[in-house]
């Protein structure tokens, strides 16, 4: 069991709970709320966060933590709705309320509480992101008041005795700027949890979990060139050795030069068996004249496992496939309550295997963010210009060409895009950008080149900062910049006559145009 386990009733931020406590240096684990006591069940954690959520404890049936995790005798965190559902079990009670809160808002600290050591002084008022229509008219015995806001009279509740806290507003997210801070006394103060979590610990504990899952089987690694395929490859080549291959499916899709960088790095530098399928005909074959971004990802990831369950096949014996999933693919292709929830797309890596392929998934790094498994790299030893790539899609460069796919298309972003990227590093800018790329767009215009009439394709640029992916904002690159990669596109990459730079964050978009 994790030291702190987050209940989750269904937040859109549920998971940057996880990042604020794992960068406080203590491992921690999410779990629905449906699925919470059979979790406890197998285990007692040092402390629980109740998430945020969209439902009311006003309505039918609402969602609640179970009355058990309040006998447990350890400390307790509500956020938003877990601070209603708490005071909803323990006694209190929870109104729709006509004065709701959403965005920016200030809280004033009127108690003292170890929850607020270092961070609030009494009397001192504080930014927060508040994101609520009800709120608590009444406490559960054993609570006061210790912080207040405009519209939410009991912002900041504590029962000390029992060490249980509720916060109105979300402490999670960048817009409450000490809420990080919150987070740390909460887990590393009163919770009294010894921040001893890293990427050391994790390897470790990592290659315990998969010699136990794996024992003396064969896994194959589906190995797609990315940062987190390779990661989970060189991780699990660490824990069972010569009983990992791996299998590059090389799909046509990639970025100059990549393939061969791929098959150089784990041939050669890490001496990992490796099966190296190039198979871009079949994959541009069955993608052509398909325009759709769902459809096109659906191909790819069927064609994927049809090539790699040939090579695996060929291999023979293997009965684990390895992926290198992350948290952040999970969260956008399933809800983490388990109910209905709206695909924003498809992660062809995400939902296990075909039952033919009668393999067990192995996912080392499933509970890891981005960030943290480039620390893992670092930690395996893995080239840091490789660790520190951008990230880069598993459907690769068919969802940077909205509309149909063309040798000829792939062919035009490929150059426009290294020399977006080469502009990049020599402005010394990749490292301070999380993901920047070029893309293709269905669309020509009229242009004059040599006094002579082009009509020829638009360049997208897009360039974001990020953390984790969940959220991004726009590179502000200085437009010198913009209009020297514009002229180096235009003047080197025939097929293009015009470049135009994308400044939407995410949301409302996503950081991929598909």
């Amino acid at each position: 069991m994790a030291p702190i386990l987050v209940i989750d009733f269904g937040s859109q931020v549920t998971q940057l709970i996880v990042r604020r406590v794992r960068e406080c240096g203590v491992y921690c684990e999410i779990v629905p709320f449906h699925a919470a006591e059979a979790a406890l069940a197998k285990g007692k954690p040092s402390a629980i966060i109740l998430s945020g959520g969209p439902a009311s404890v006003t309505g039918e049936n609402p969602p609640l933590p179970p009355k058990s995790i309040f006998e447990l005798g350890i400390p307790i965190l509500g956020i938003c709705y877990g601070q209603q559902s708490m005071v909803q079990v323990l006694g209190g009670r929870v109104e729709s309320h006509n004065k709701r809160e959403f965005g920016r808002a200030e809280v004033e600290i009127s108690g003292q509480s170890p929850l607020f050591e270092g961070v609030w002084p009494l009397g001192t008022r504080d930014v927060v992101w508040m994101s609520h229509g009800d709120r608590v008219t009444q406490l559960p015995p054993g609570f006061k008041v210790v912080a207040h806001s405009e519209n939410a009279p009991f912002a900041v509740i504590a029962d000390e005795t029992r060490h249980f806290y509720g916060l109105m507003f979300h402490p999670e997210v960048v817009h409450t700027p000490r809420g990080a801070a919150l987070l740390r006394n909460f887990a590393l103060g009163i919770a009294g949890i010894p921040a001893d979590w890293n990427m050391k610990a994790f390897r470790a504990e990592a290659i315990k979990r998969i010699r136990a899952q794996v024992g003396k089987g064969r896994v194959i690694c589906g190995l797609s060139g990315g940062v987190d395929s390779s990661v989970a490859a060189v991780l699990i080549h660490e824990a069972i050795g010569d009983q990992l291959t791996c299998i590059f499916v090389d799909t046509g899709l990639m970025r100059a030069g990549e393939s061969e960088e791929v098959v150089s790095l784990f041939r050669g530098h890490y001496n990992i068996p490796l099966v190296h399928a190039e198979a871009a005909d079949l994959f541009l074959g069955r993608l052509e004249g398909v325009s759709d971004p769902e459809k096109k990802r659906k191909i790819i990831g069927a064609t994927f496992i049809d090539v790699f369950d040939g090579e695996a096949k060929k291999i023979g014996g293997a009965d684990f496939l390895a992926q290198g999933t992350l948290y952040p693919d999970v969260i956008e292709s399933v809800s983490a309550i388990g109910g209905p929830s709206v695909t924003i797309k498809s992660h062809h890596n995400v939902g296990g295997l075909p039952e033919r392929m009668h393999m067990k998934l192995v996912e080392p790094l499933r509970e890891l963010y981005k960030d943290e498994v480039r620390a893992l790299g670092r930690e395996l030893g893995l080239p840091p210009a490789f660790v520190g790539r951008h990230p880069f899609p598993g459907p690769g460069l068919a969802i940077r060409i909205p509309g149909d796919i063309t040798r000829e298309k792939l062919e035009i972003l490929r150059k426009a895009d290294t020399v977006y990227l080469d502009e990049i590093r020599k402005a010394g800018l990749y490292d301070e950008i999380w993901q920047a790329f070029a893309v293709l767009l269905p669309v020509r215009t009229v242009g004059v080149m040599g006094d002579d009439r082009t009509y020829e394709f638009v360049c997208g640029l897009r360039a974001v900062t990020s953390t984790d992916g969940m959220t991004a904002d726009s590179y502000p690159f200085e437009h010198a910049f913009l209009a020297r990669v514009a002229t180096r596109i235009v003047n080197e990459v025939k097929g293009v006559n015009r470049v135009v730079y994308d400044v939407t964050s995410k949301p409302p978009g996503t950081i991929e145009w598909e």
